[in-house]
């Protein structure tokens, strides 16, 4: 007689009895976006208040999760705390992946971890999106490594849409929309990035685009908004734009 065949383990199933996602897949993010709310009113609307980021209520890619799941990845030892959740999109605006910045249930910033900010999913060509609408086109636009650098560019030109990498090298391979004309790449004051901005010029070029380098006078551009505020930041981005480009885009000054 033949022996029946052991029934395969149950599949772990997520908060909605569904197959749980694997760990760090696009598949993860969405459903951690999914579980999260809008950044109205929040511990998250805060802590960027905080850095001095004003962005409108309708940036969709931002949300809030008040009890996000954290894993030392030395010890080993688990916790939940507030996160800010950041998704990060391809052009169509499918959530591949997304940033978590994890908070100071006080209010104090971010909160005290090793690493305080993650990223997970398909990052690579997609990125943190301000501003675009998915499918449109784009003639002028920014990028850079950073979701702050960029919060902070966005805070300051508000109808310039922009996108943070999350890194160099995701940098580096930023796909971008179609019909951009121009695009400004924000540089940090470090060597660190170099190489991202350098590529990326390079594919814009080969493309058509005209790529052209902001630098901040500090460290980066949160940096120079917090410090030297934003009348002294728009004055020294005008110095850095097209001159059509600082009509439309920055504040007068």
């Amino acid at each position: 007689r033949f022996l029946p065949m052991p029934l395969p383990p149950p599949q772990p199933l997520g908060a909605q009895g569904q197959p749980a996602a694997k760990r760090g897949s696009p598949e993860a993010a969405r459903r951690l976006f999914a579980m999260s709310q809008p950044i109205a009113g929040t511990l998250a609307e805060r802590y960027l208040a905080g850095r001095d980021i004003l962005l409108s209520w309708h940036e969709h890619a931002l949300r809030f999760h008040p009890g996000c799941y954290y894993r030392d990845l030395v010890t080993g030892e688990t916790q939940t705390l507030p996160a800010l959740i950041a998704a990060v999109t391809n052009l169509n605006g499918q959530i591949t992946g997304l940033q978590r910045t994890w908070l100071d249930p006080s209010g104090q910033g971010k909160a005290q971890l090793a690493d305080p900010r993650r990223s997970l999913g398909d990052l690579l060509g997609n990125g943190i999106w301000l501003g675009h609408q998915p499918g449109a086109a784009v003639p002028v636009m920014a990028a850079g490594e950073g979701f702050e650098t960029m919060a902070s560019l966005r805070t300051m030109m508000p109808v310039l849409p922009v996108a943070a990498a999350t890194s160099a090298n995701h940098l580096a391979g930023l796909r971008l929309p179609p019909g951009c004309r121009r695009l400004y790449i924000a540089a940090d004051a470090d060597a660190a990035g170099r190489h991202g901005i350098e590529r990326l010029s390079q594919r814009a070029g080969e493309a058509g685009i005209l790529a052209l380098v902001l630098r901040p006078q500090l460290g980066d551009f949160n940096d120079d908004l917090r410090h030297l505020g934003p009348a002294h930041l728009a004055a020294w981005l005008s110095g850095q734009f097209v001159p059509e480009d600082a009509r439309l885009f920055l504040p007068p000054g």
